[in-house]
């Protein structure tokens, strides 16, 4: 499981979500010391706002090592935001933070 950073911060009716998501992000094309690397990247990525699903995203291969997301939805200091995530290797993660 990878580490995920989980920011929501609340002002004026919106909520601000950053997430870091540490995570190889491999596209199983590069080579290392001859060998492919094999493939290891997020393929779903789903945001809950109170338990309400918000985003729903397909991840693909051609996204950056440690992908950094920001999203935007409406709601208040104290609102429970849910991010969860699901690899091609079948390995899940997920992180809940109440926003500030």
């Amino acid at each position: 499981m990878a580490k995920i950073k989980l920011k929501p911060k609340a002002r004026k009716g919106i909520i601000t979500i950053k997430a870091l998501i540490k995570h190889p992000m491999e596209t199983g094309l590069r080579k290392k010391k001859g060998k492919i690397v094999p493939a290891n990247h997020i393929e779903s990525l789903i945001v809950l706002h109170n338990g309400n699903k918000v985003v729903d995203a397909s991840i693909g291969s051609a996204v950056s090592k440690d992908p950094y997301f920001k999203f935007k939805v409406a709601g208040v200091k104290g609102d429970m935001i849910e991010l969860k995530y699901e690899d091609n290797k079948g390995k899940a993660g997920s992180k809940i933070a109440k926003s500030k």
